[in-house]
């Protein structure tokens, strides 16, 4: 395999059974822990075998057209065959003749298709090779841009000067714009014609899909690391690969980024080309009437976009040097980038493109017979379920259908009938789902009272009878919403109409709308009053400005099959409150489609243990054969000895170790706890992180902390930190933790460091590493098991007991107790080690984790070096001697 270096022996088995579960087609789960090097073996081993694959396939190629010119060259024309000859022989099957013909048909077939191959492989190679070597061309485009932005900057110029001459009446341009809030003739329900946006050249758009690599993550961060590595490697040279991304991280429409959340994105972006398609109609069809002028994306023009496909394909970049390409050449990155898929050999995605099959079909993602990995798939489960569960608040309800009546009152008489009933069904479904929360959609949700408050789960069938919606179809409503836009175009309306600032002539129509700007009014004080938790600042602009937008995600997930997942009626003190909330409980099924379609699926990750979710909940159930699995889990690149694992069974002062939730809150336990950190304080150089169950719990034990004063003693020897629970301080807090730990290493005080307290499952277990003096050791406190009250939790226990067989005599809802904690756990604890010469101590306090069933779920390589230590005394030992080691090194 080539790489940049000399690779470890780990990687080398890495890239060989990759390369074996790539050759035979298998679905693969591969573990190889955080600093082994995982992204190049995952780049090297597949793009070697990518390189393998292509030359079979010519060399194929090339020995089948040999074969087809030896016979032509030595071949007499067919004699024709007389007609009776085929009537005498048609009863016992087909003749000999006919059999050869249909063979020879399949194989000429088959030649000519290699034929046109061939001559389109050759020309998209000289296509890029001609861009690689001719600067030339780039210029001859630079200049052409510049030339074209100078005309249309005199045009509009004199468009100006014009207008301002004439003295347009300013009044007809706000009715032109108001045009565009009107939802154009939806033809029919069974139209399947789907406009496309590029009518120039369609055969390029038929291009064919190359054998290539999806690979996919979870983070644009995570991709960009991913398309550095690849640069660094030796196929970064000659690899045809294409970033891709929401419209969110590749707009450069200034215009449109200024929208801020991703689905007012999205929906002016397909206005805009929708807007486009309309105005070439309508040039076609000028002189029969004039229509208003509609806002077209400038950067969407094919002939800019083609060459940005191809600058792509020539030269490896990643998500921030294609929009930097975008800006400079005039052309949208989000659709440039996807017609390079077809030729390219390595598209990086995120997970949510690939995972969720509408975002798979529009973007041209097609998965037929290519190979698939996931990385940083620990989390595939949750994130699958997540892409395709949905909630809406009874707010949001009741302002979607305060604004869509608006919307059809106002514009009634210029709506088409299709039109009035789909806007009817919607607002019918709306009044519906506020009246399952136990409110009227026509009063404020901040002031009506739930009487029933709690949790209610309903199977899809049931909610759909008890709402009485079950006469609707669903699939055309979300069909209507998809393709009229209508959520684009009542947000238009409510930006016009709904901010009290803009103030409206006064007729009667208008009276109406005032009514619209007061209800919203009183909505936004309403939910300003119950002192809601700030939601993420793109939640809330995306909830005032239209929360049609997320009653779609609810409407489609509604179309779900009955039994793959529930509906959850959350009832809380008002109906402003209360939410419908949709749950996925079998993952599988959108899964299924990938698995059936890709030649190979590799899903790999750090920590990947315990590795019976990923067999069971999603692959047994998406149809994979057993035997198609293999598995690879690697070691560590570090000597054993830079890592010492326990598991702590007692304390100091002998106290048995067992947080359970009935005993983690007692004062002996804290107490206990208190001491093992002071006695690890003295003894740990650098930084320790110290891991609680939940936020809540942590919170608890440092209050008893400061109560005993144990924590002035703690605070003695290592500054604490506590992790925050808004995202945007975690980084402060981290910056300041790293900087203490620096300045103590110099000063050789008696603070020796600092003590991080963390939260399993939090911002710092996950993608933050804690490598060298950063975590010289790495505490679990308890075993975090999921909180088993919870109505999802319990409602996905039950199906899997109803659709799952027992493992081992084990029931699966336990089992999957176990793995949402261990999974947990190992995430967390894989955070110290983070490359070769690191070293770090990890200690699990609990004596449960000596249990068999558990133990075995660590990963391999710290299992295999963990020592049980059921007193104190002797890990404390332990770690003295790690110390000595190390100031004898320093």
């Amino acid at each position: 395999f080539p790489f940049p270096y000399t690779p470890y022996r780990i990687q080398e088995q890495f890239m060989a059974a990759l390369y074996g579960a790539l050759e035979a087609g298998r679905v693969g789960i591969f573990e190889s822990p955080t600093g082994t090097g995982k992204s190049l073996s995952l780049i090297c081993g597949a793009l070697s075998w990518l390189r393998d694959f292509e030359e079979k396939k010519q060399q194929e190629e090339a020995r089948l057209l040999a074969l087809e010119d030896s016979r032509q060259e030595g071949k007499k024309p067919p004699t024709s065959v007389e007609p009776g000859q085929l009537e005498s022989n048609g009863t016992a099957g087909e003749p000999d003749w006919v059999t050869a013909f249909v063979q020879k048909k399949e194989e000429r077939d088959m030649v000519d298709r290699l034929k046109e191959e061939q001559i389109r492989r050759k020309k998209r190679e000289e296509r890029l090779e001609k861009i690689r070597h001719n600067m030339q061309l780039k210029y001859a485009g630079k200049r052409k841009r510049s030339e074209e932005d100078e005309t249309k900057r005199l045009l509009q110029l004199s468009k100006e000067v014009l207008s301002e001459g004439a003295g347009v009446d300013v009044l007809e341009q706000l009715d032109h714009n108001e045009e565009e809030l009107i939802l154009a003739e939806y033809e029919s329900d069974e139209e399947n014609k789907v406009l496309s946006g590029l009518e120039e050249d369609d055969n390029d758009l038929e291009e064919e899909h190359v054998t290539k690599i999806y690979y996919c993550s979870r983070t644009h961060s995570q991709l960009s690391q991913f398309v550095r590595e690849v640069q660094k490697s030796p196929f970064g040279k000659n690899t045809r690969l294409v970033s891709l991304g929401s419209r969110q991280n590749l707009c450069v429409n200034e215009e449109v980024q200024r929208l801020g959340a991703l689905q007012l994105i999205n929906d002016r972006c397909m206005e805009m080309q929708k807007n486009k398609l309309e105005k070439k109609s309508d040039e076609e069809n000028e002189g029969k009437k004039r229509r208003v002028s509609r806002t077209v994306c400038p950067f969407y023009s094919y002939e800019q976009m083609q060459f940005l496909r191809d600058e792509v394909l020539v030269e490896v970049k990643d998500i921030e040097q294609l929009v930097a390409l975008g800006r400079e050449t005039k052309a949208c990155p989000y659709y440039g980038s996807r017609y390079a898929i077809p030729a390219a050999q390595l598209v990086v995605l995120p997970y949510q493109m690939l995972l969720h099959e509408p975002t798979r079909n529009a973007a041209g993602i097609k998965l037929k017979d290519q190979i698939v990995i996931i990385d940083e798939a620990h989390n595939l489960i949750d994130t699958i379920t997540c892409i395709h569960s949905a909630e809406v608040s009874g707010s949001q309800l009741c302002c979607a259908h305060s604004q869509l009546l608006q919307y059809m009152e106002r514009y009634r008489k210029r709506l088409k009938a299709k039109n009035l009933m789909y806007i009817k069904q919607i607002l019918y479904l709306l009044e519906r789902f506020v009246a399952m929360l136990g409110g009227n959609v026509n009063q404020n949700p901040s002031c009506q009272a739930v009487s029933q408050t709690g949790m209610v789960l309903k199977s899809i069938n049931d909610f759909l009878f008890q709402s009485q919606i079950d006469n609707i179809n669903l699939f055309k409503v979300q069909r209507y919403c998809e393709k009229s836009l209508i959520s684009r175009k009542l947000f238009g309306f409510v930006e016009r109409y709904g901010s009290p600032a803009t103030a409206v002539k006064t007729n009667k129509e208008n009276q109406k709308l005032a009514g619209l700007q007061n209800f919203l009014l009183t909505l936004q004080q309403g939910s300003d009053k119950e002192g809601d938790p700030p939601v993420e600042a793109e939640n809330d602009q995306l909830r005032s400005a239209s929360p049609l937008m997320q009653i779609e995600g609810f409407l489609s997930a509604l179309t779900n099959a009955n039994q793959d997942g529930r509906v959850i009626l959350n009832r809380q003190g008002t109906v402003g409150q209360s939410s419908l909330k949709f749950l996925l409980l079998n993952p599988a099924v959108h899964f299924a489609k990938v698995v059936e379609e890709c030649r190979a699926l590799i899903i790999a990750g750090g920590t990947m243990q315990p590795v019976a979710d990923f067999r069971e909940q999603l692959l047994s159930c998406a149809g994979v054969d057993p035997a198609r699995v293999v598995e690879f889990s690697c070691g560590h690149v570090i000597p054993p000895e830079n890592i010492l694992p326990m598991i702590l069974c007692s304390g100091p002062s002998n106290q048995q170790l067992e947080f359970t939730y009935q005993t983690r809150d007692l004062p002996q336990m804290m107490d206990e706890t208190g001491r093992i950190l002071c006695n690890l304080c003295n003894v740990v150089p650098g930084g320790v992180v110290c891991f609680f169950p939940s936020y809540d719990y942590e919170k608890q034990v440092y209050a008893h902390w400061e109560k005993t004063g144990l924590l002035t003693r703690l605070a003695t020897k290592k500054k604490i930190f506590q992790e925050p629970k808004k995202a945007n301080q975690v980084e402060q807090v981290l910056v300041e933790y790293a900087k203490c730990i620096k300045r103590c290493s110099q000063a050789e005080g008696q603070m020796t460091g600092a003590l991080l307290l963390s939260v399993v499952g939090g911002k710092m277990s996950e993608g933050i590493n804690f490598s060298d003096d950063l975590g010289r050791c790495v505490i679990m406190v308890g075993m975090p098991y999921p909180n088993i009250k919870s109505p999802e939790l319990q409602e996905k226990m039950t199906w899997l007991d109803k659709t799952m067989p027992r493992a081992a005599g084990q029931a699966p809802s336990r089992l999957l107790i176990e793995n949402l904690c261990m999974k947990a756990v190992n995430q967390s604890i894989g955070r110290a080690i983070r490359h070769q010469k690191d070293f770090a101590s990890i200690l699990l306090l609990d004596h449960r984790y000596a249990r068999p069933a558990i133990f075995n779920k660590l990963p391999q390589w710290i299992r295999e070096r963990t020592q049980v230590k059921p007193a104190f005394g002797s890990a404390f030992a332990e770690l003295r001697k790690v110390r000595t080691c190390i100031l004898c090194t320093a």
